[in-house]
């Protein structure tokens, strides 16, 4: 009996760790399942590639000596004041050289595997292309898809790129090629919180380096027109760069000048990052993901008015739009992968003076960056073209009778605006509603395209205007003769 028992209690204390070691298991599949590892490969500054598109020491570019900064969050928008250097030389990546190999006939088939990794429909679309691109360095360990040249495909790859490795970014801030080997870039699309990273190949874990502080680029909310970087070897000086030029027309900055952060509640998310970024600040946002371009701001961390450096963030305070479409400022899409659909297209964000001329050795610290001055800050009255859209017939109607009737519109006239219409007959709306305005404004925060018509209505709701002097033009500068 006692035996008995003995292997009774023995079995049911088996068969319940068989079943505690069950769950466990399959709990940690189902994880790992739905969270797997990013395998990345980690790529050294002034390390060469294995497998590169062209020979790292064919003159392409050169990487820089950079300790990596730390950054607010994961994610960085495209446009983040001081999310890449420069140097006060412009001779970080030879665009002309690279255009000139892409082009080679004996190339052609590298420069036909280039195009499809960067979804250009053809190779004679890659000159162009190269020309809106803008010579940056890296000021953070920075995640990317890079492309291997293997038997005559481009073969991606993620990838952590180290501090200080120079780049080619496109028009709204995206990595697009790396300049020493000319390896198309790509954003990277996984978790950067589930990244194992392998150093070999030469690529040697390098001083500094710190997983939690690597960053991910998002693409800015709208094309740029220049780009506000930091110099690598005088950080006390800010470069303005077009977008599309190589360096020679950049102009100068302080970037110790205090900037007041404007005031941002109630205005959209993607108008509040134009804003900021116009002031020479970075937007910061507790979350996983950067918040949709429509969310509305709730507040600012620091508040409107304090004053801070060049670069220094801001955490905004987001609620989710839920009325589908009540968003002005055009930021209403989705995540913050494309163009507002009613963006101001004179770039709220550039600076409020026009790019100065080109310079060959600037003054540390002389021509202002107008960062702080730049058209994304309030100026005090509103834009020129913010008029909220007409259409007085459609502001206050509370859904008046829309019959059809033979009746002619010559005799609205007669029809008094407060007076009790005849039986069956169709009334046009009240005309004493036109002189006043709708009861909530339309909802537009910022600056929409002109409309034509007689306005009826109040200001936008954000209350703070459009930049007026910014310019009037969001394409890139065409780019100078790098050679």
């Amino acid at each position: 009996m006692e035996l008995r028992a003995f292997t009774r209690r023995a079995g049911k204390s088996a068969i319940r760790m068989i079943a505690v070691l069950s769950l466990l298991f399959l709990a940690a599949s189902g994880c790992n399942s739905a969270t797997p590892l990013f395998d990345v490969k980690a790529v050294a500054a002034g390390t060469a590639s294995l497998a590169p598109f062209f020979d790292e020491a064919s003159g392409l570019g050169r990487d820089a000596d950079v300790r990596s900064r730390p950054a607010h969050g994961g994610l960085q928008q495209g446009d983040t004041p001081g999310l890449y250097g420069g140097t006060g030389q412009d001779t970080l990546c030879d665009v002309e050289r690279l255009k000139r190999y892409l082009a080679e006939p004996r190339n052609d088939r590298k420069a036909r595997a280039w195009t499809r990794a960067l979804d250009l429909r053809t190779t004679a679309e890659i000159p162009a292309y190269l020309d809106r691109l803008t010579p940056v360095l890296l000021r953070h360990d920075t995640l990317v898809k890079n492309h291997d040249y293997k038997k005559g495909k481009a073969v991606p790859f993620n990838a952590l790129l180290q501090a200080g490795i120079a780049i080619l970014v496109d028009e709204r801030g995206l990595p697009a090629v790396k300049c020493s080997c000319g390896n198309p870039l790509r954003p990277f699309e996984g978790d950067k919180s589930r990244i194992s990273v392998t150093f070999d190949d030469g690529n040697e874990q390098w001083k500094g380096y710190d997983r939690s502080e690597v960053v991910v680029v998002r693409p800015a909310s709208r094309k740029l027109e220049r780009i506000a970087l930091v110099d690598v070897e005088d950080p006390g000086r800010g470069v303005e760069r077009p977008v599309g030029t190589s360096g020679e027309e950049d102009s100068a900055f302080d970037t110790r000048e205090r900037r007041a952060v404007p005031k941002l509640i109630g205005t959209t998310f993607g108008e509040a990052s134009r804003r900021l970024a116009g002031r020479g600040l970075a937007v910061a946002h507790d979350g996983q993901e950067l918040p949709p371009d429509g969310a509305r701001v709730t507040a600012s961390d620091p508040a409107a008015g304090a004053e801070l450096r060049f670069g220094a963030y801001v955490t905004l305070s987001v609620a989710e739009d839920t009325d589908g479409g009540a968003s002005g400022g055009g930021s209403t899409p989705p995540g913050s992968t494309s163009p507002p659909a009613t963006e101001d297209p004179r770039s709220p964000s550039a600076p409020s003076s026009p790019p100065s001329s080109p310079r060959s050795s600037p003054p540390p610290s002389s021509s202002g960056p107008t960062g702080s001055e730049r058209p994304g800050s309030p100026s005090g009255t509103p834009g020129p073209t913010s008029p909220p859209p007409p259409a007085p017939s459609t502001g206050t109607e509370s859904t008046p009778p829309e019959k059809d009737s033979p009746t002619p519109p010559p005799t609205r006239p007669e029809v008094p605006g407060t007076g009790s219409p005849p039986p069956g007959s169709a009334e046009p709306p009240p005309r004493t509603t036109a002189s006043s305005p709708p009861p909530a404004g339309p909802v537009t925060s910022t600056a929409p395209p002109p409309v034509t018509g007689t306005p009826a209505s109040s200001p936008p709701a954000t209350g703070e205007p459009a930049a007026s002097e910014a310019s009037t033009e969001s394409a890139p500068a065409e780019r100078r003769t790098r050679e």
